[in-house]
């Protein structure tokens, strides 16, 4: 059988994973990239040995291409629905970098591109490829935690606002909520068993800014980086209640006045809990004593290399019929609900609910 052809658009640095990952897998030929930066787009089709005739600055270019099957979209958030919407009407199955879009109004007219396509699109929530998260997953659908009725989650930066289109709202959609806290609340979400949201009541905040002033202490910035420019939020915190009565609070943060970075996901069930970051482990009770377990394995926090290769490898079966997308656009829907809930709480300074 012939290799899928797959192209990427959007060649930042998120796009290496996709591309690595897809390397490796033999059933996939690299075939084309696209990026604004034309310098970029050479570099990368030379890093991965993608022919030069098919790097592009203009992505429509890239869907042109009748033999493409599949691509990865890795462009800035403000471009997921327009590019996604419209590799879809190309006839190209895609793979779209998390979050889905930037409105819940575009979230749904993907979702009716999907339909109407019949084409596969899989939302980039990679934690749910994680070893750590897999396992897991075995063990609440085996009913060894039961009915899981509460989740908290923190991923909170002391000092690390990437500026540019990180920190630009019209761009990015918003600061640590949709760069951040998208994962945790997907992870958390999807291990719950993917209930629907009832209601958000939320606080956001824009205090420190990014603490350009900051010395002695290095972070990651993006190419076009800007102390002038930061129009999203620096810390966030919410509680999310669900229809089936479970709720998850969660707190996010580009910077805070805190003493070390914190990446935390725990979940309690009825019979169990776990804590999935920083290292899984589980809890239960046997024999009237509690019990902490930690499984022997590879690496019990996430893994970003192994984590995107399952993620691009499912991509690769749901694409040939083995298998369907672990994350469907109804995910990224529904995950784009509560994330605007989450802006639109904040700015109104009252409770969203959904009726």
């Amino acid at each position: 059988m012939s290799k899928l052809k797959i192209g990427l658009i959007g060649a930042g640095s998120i796009s290496d994973l996709h591309l690595k990952a897809y390397r490796d897998n033999p059933e996939v030929e690299l075939y084309a990239v696209s990026d604004l930066n034309e310098a970029r787009a050479k570099a990368k089709a030379e890093a991965y040995g993608i022919a030069n005739t098919r790097a592009f600055t203009n992505y429509q270019d890239l869907l042109a291409l009748s033999e493409l099957d599949a691509v990865s979209i890795c462009t800035l958030n403000n471009t997921h629905a327009e590019v996604s919407i419209a590799a879809l009407e190309a006839g190209k199955h895609v793979l779209i970098e998390k979050p889905l879009c930037q409105t819940v109004e575009e979230a749904l007219r993907i979702e009716e591109a999907v339909r109407t396509s019949g084409r596969v699109l899989q939302v980039g929530f990679v934690r749910r490829h994680g070893s750590n998260t897999q396992i897991l997953k075995k063990f609440i659908d085996a009913g060894d935690l039961g009915d899981i009725y509460y989740a908290k989650a923190s991923c909170l930066r002391r000092f690390g606002n990437p500026g540019g289109w990180f920190a630009d709202k019209k761009r990015s959609g918003g600061g640590p909520v949709i760069d951040l806290g998208v994962h945790i609340i997907d992870i958390c979400w999807y291990l719950m068993g993917r209930p629907k949201v009832k209601s958000v009541s939320a606080n956001t905040y824009h205090r420190l800014g990014n603490r350009s002033n900051v010395q002695h202490l290095s972070f990651y910035k993006t190419a076009d980086y800007d102390a002038s420019l930061n129009t999203v939020e620096d810390l966030a915190n919410a509680l999310i209640r669900f229809e089936n009565g479970a709720s998850l609070m969660l707190d996010v943060s580009f910077t805070l006045h805190a003493k070390s970075d914190e990446l935390s996901v725990k979940l309690y069930g009825e019979k169990g809990g776990a804590e999935l970051e920083p290292e899984l482990l589980l809890v239960s009770e046997k024999y009237d004593t509690i019990l902490n377990m930690s499984p022997q394995i590879d690496s019990r926090s996430f893994d970003a290399g192994v984590a995107f290769s399952r993620e691009i490898n499912h991509f690769v079966d749901s694409i040939l019929g083995r298998t369907e997308p672990l994350s469907p656009v109804e995910d990224g829907v529904e995950i784009m609900k509560i994330l605007c809930a989450i802006y639109e709480s904040g700015e109104q300074g009252r409770e969203i609910i959904f009726s």
